[in-house]
C-alpha cells in the first residue's frame, strides 16, 4: 500500500500517491506506467497558471466543483462535478486549470499516464460516464463502448457500490493492478482500505472486495 503525501500550500490541499513534486518515496515513484495520482483540493478563485507538458496522458476526474480549463490548442472549457477530461500533451501543450467559483472549493483527480507513442498530436475531450452500480470502463487503448482511448497498454475502470455487497473481481495473473479508493472504506483480500488508499495488486488472479459502505474506487489494469 503507497503512503500519501500530504502538501497544504494555502490554496492547494494536495495528496500525493507517488512522488511528486516536494514529496518523495523512494518506494513509489510510480507504478507500470502510473506516473502520477494527485488528490487535490483547491480553494475558490484559485488554480494552476499556463504551464507546459509533453508526451504525457493527462486524465483529470472531478469529483466536487468546477474546472476552468484552457490550452494552447484552443479549448475553452468547464469540467463539472462526475466529469472525465483526456489529454494528450504529445508534442507538446501549455494550459491552465482554475476554480471558477467564488464560494466554492474544487475537489478532483489528476492522473498522468505515460504513453507508448512519442510525440503525437495533442489532443482534448471531456465527458462524463453516468453512475452505475459495478464497473464502468473509463480508458482503453483501443475504441471499447463509450471509453476514453488511451496511448498506453493499459485500462482503467471506476467501480462505484451503493449498498453493502460482497464482490469477486477476476484479474489476469501476468497483469499489474493498482486499486485507488476515491470514496468509503472496504475490505479487499482481507486487508482494510480506506478514501484516499492505493494499492498495488501483482500475481494476483482475483479480488475479494466486502463493501462496508458506498463504495468508488479506480482500478487500473496495467502491462
Amino acid at each position: 500500500m503507497s503512503g500519501k503525501g500530504h502538501i497544504q500550500h494555502g490554496w492547494l490541499d494536495t495528496y500525493h500517491t507517488f512522488s511528486f513534486a516536494d514529496y518523495y518515496d523512494p518506494r513509489f515513484m510510480g507504478f507500470s506506467h502510473l506516473r502520477v495520482i494527485n488528490e487535490d483540493r483547491i480553494k475558490s478563485g484559485k488554480g494552476f497558471g499556463t504551464h507546459p507538458h509533453r508526451n504525457m496522458e493527462i486524465l483529470t476526474y472531478v469529483l466536487a466543483g468546477t474546472v476552468a480549463h484552457k490550452d494552447s490548442m484552443g479549448n475553452i472549457e468547464q469540467l463539472n462535478a462526475g466529469e472525465f477530461q483526456i489529454m494528450s500533451a504529445g508534442s507538446g501543450i501549455t494550459h491552465s486549470e482554475f476554480n471558477p467559483s467564488q464560494t466554492d472549493e474544487l475537489h478532483l483527480y489528476q492522473i498522468w499516464i505515460e504513453p507508448n507513442k512519442m510525440n503525437i498530436t495533442p489532443r482534448y475531450a471531456q465527458k462524463a460516464f453516468p453512475d452505475k452500480e459495478g464497473a464502468t470502463l473509463i480508458l482503453a487503448p483501443e475504441p471499447e463502448g463509450n471509453a476514453f482511448k488511451v496511448y498506453q497498454d493499459m485500462k482503467l475502470w471506476r467501480y462505484q457500490y451503493s449498498i453493502p455487497t460482497k464482490e469477486i473481481l477476476k484479474l489476469t495473473e501476468n497483469r499489474h493492478y493498482w486499486l485507488q479508493v476515491v470514496r468509503g472504506d472496504m475490505v479487499i483480500n482481507e486487508t482494510e482500505v480506506s478514501v484516499g488508499d492505493g494499492i498495488a495488486i501483482t500475481g494476483e488472479t482475483q479480488l475479494s472486495l466486502m463493501i462496508k459502505e458506498k463504495v468508488e474506487f479506480l482500478l487500473f489494469d496495467l502491462v
